[in-house]
């Protein structure tokens, strides 16, 4: 029997109307020296006091990885690598002094040519402009915490507000203009909680009556370990610096914001200078001041995350877009006595990756043990948008690991390598680790030094036993681990 006309064209309707489409979307969540440490799904010392309950919710919805590295622990170089799915060396982008060379394969450029619409909001820092991108509104360098100007396709637009409110109402208004019929891969990218941390007038008094838990090696020495770390230039005691510890602001404020904000730092400037506070003192007072405001500028992120999954939620978008959240590297919050990134020591080396898609990750689930990178992601979003993988990307595809079944190839080791010798005083270095150990060479001239880690039995990474003959069979398989991923990566010699 033949159906009316209007009858098939009720049931088309409907099928475009709430059929799954054969390809999700893909929202990019994405914060700029987010440790770990300071998300609330990780547990730790900070969890109950300072939540993250909306980047929780897409922990309890999907799967959170726990050994999560990156390839290079600064903020531009990893970006790089995110869009290329290359390691540094073989996408020109080592360190921050370089620019983007966006005429090179990328994955929005491949998703952009399959079919997805792409957008990039919030934090580029790359120097040259996005390429790959239908839209993009990014900020100049790091931008600033108030009043950003965003570079809009092209255009400088200036915006006054909080940027981390600002970069998540520019994402939902491309979400309202976009066209509903195509797939969108989406990167929303905060600044936040990048320093100098300047929160948002809202959080202020949040935290004000607490005392942050100090982490067991604030004060720590060093010692156990190869010259390397006692060179550092980041530490909390000696190298924070008035701008950092707000006693001096970096955005330019409105007189309004300018009002609010110094009457909540000044007074307690004033009180902090007058009491001329010195040795352990002086580091707690650096330390509670950096922390809190760090956690206030997270504080501002997770409620945005919040916002976009509400949008998600509202427009029916939820089970078919693939979330993930993570960032350009780790941080230091007091370990070490340090702030900053950079070193392959945990903190800095491991981010975090939290990823959601109804119907194909599991929820309330955590992966333990598969070592996975920001190297992997380029080759994911491909995988995820059903478009062919390039051979020359060096990531793998996430999709089995998220669905559960690791592949029996799968990394056993992951290959590291820092470039930008001398900032925050962190040598050149490079290395290996199979999740259990650590090897890592610091080969410029005047430290020629090499250290290993336990990392079962010393998680904190205290003492080197490099050299220690009990570990010879592991220190000499990981030195030909490490030989054989240069020649996998491509990494030029020394």
């Amino acid at each position: 029997m033949r159906l009316p006309l209007a009858s098939l064209f009720l049931i088309a309707f409907s099928f475009s109307t709430f059929a799954k489409p054969d390809r999700p979307n893909i929202l990019f969540l994405f914060c700029d020296d987010h440790a770990t440490q300071a998300i609330s799904a990780y547990g730790g010392a900070l969890a109950e006091l300072a939540p993250t309950p909306n980047i929780d919710r897409i922990a309890k919805e999907g799967m959170l990885f726990r050994k999560c590295y990156v390839t290079n622990s600064i903020c531009g170089p990893s970006r790089a690598v995110v869009l290329t799915g290359k390691y540094s060396h073989l996408n020109g982008f080592r360190n921050n002094g370089d620019s983007f060379d966006g005429s090179q394969q990328t994955a929005p450029k491949l998703l952009q040519k399959a079919g997805y619409q792409t957008s990039i909001v919030g934090k580029w820092h790359l120097k040259s402009t996005p390429t790959g991108f239908d839209h993009f509104e990014v900020l100049k360098g790091q931008g600033q915490y108030y009043n950003p100007m965003l570079l809009t396709n092209g255009k400088q637009v200036k915006h006054t507000g909080y940027t981390t409110d600002i970069i998540t109402d520019q994402t939902l208004k491309w979400l309202e203009q976009r066209d509903p019929d195509k797939p969108f891969f989406l990167m929303s990218q905060h600044k936040a909680p990048h320093g100098r941390w300047e929160p948002a007038l809202r959080h202020l008094e949040w935290l004000d009556d607490v005392e942050v838990p100090e982490p067991s090696t604030l004060f720590d020495d060093y010692s156990g370990r190869s010259n390397a770390a006692p060179g550092h230039e980041m530490g909390i005691a000696d190298h924070m610096g008035k701008p950092r510890l707000m006693i001096e602001y970096s955005s330019k404020l409105t007189p309004e914001q300018f009002g609010v904000f110094d009457g909540h730092f000044r007074p307690r400037n004033e009180a902090f200078l007058a009491a001329r506070l010195e040795g352990k003192d002086k580091t707690r007072w650096h330390y509670q001041r950096y922390i809190k405001n760090y956690l206030r500028c997270v504080k501002a992120v997770d409620e945005n995350v919040g916002r976009l999954l509400a949008y998600l939620d509202e427009q029916g978008l939820t089970e078919n877009t693939v979330v993930i959240y993570s960032s350009d590297q780790g941080f230091y919050l007091g370990e070490h006595g340090w702030f900053d990134k950079r070193w392959m020591y945990e903190e800095s080396f491991r981010t975090p990756l939290i990823v959601r898609w109804p119907g194909t990750v599991k929820p309330n689930t955590v992966n333990q043990t598969d070592l996975v990178s920001n190297l992997d992601f380029a080759s994911t979003f491909l995988d995820i948008a059903k478009t062919e993988i390039p051979g020359d990307l060096q990531g793998r595809s996430l999709l089995p690991v998220w669905k559960g079944i690791t592949p029996d190839d799968w990394r056993s080791s992951h290959y590291y390598h820092y470039y930008e010798s001398g900032g925050h005083g962190v040598p050149l270095h490079f290395g290996v680790t199979d999740g259990h150990y650590k090897l890592i060479r610091f080969p410029e001239e005047h430290l020629d030094t090499w250290e290993l880690y336990d990392l079962d039995s010393d998680p904190e990474e205290l003492e080197s036993r490099y050299g220690d003959p009990e570990m010879e069979e592991i220190q000499k398989g990981l030195q030909e681990e490490l030989a054989r991923l240069q020649g996998r990566y491509e990494v030029p010699a020394e």
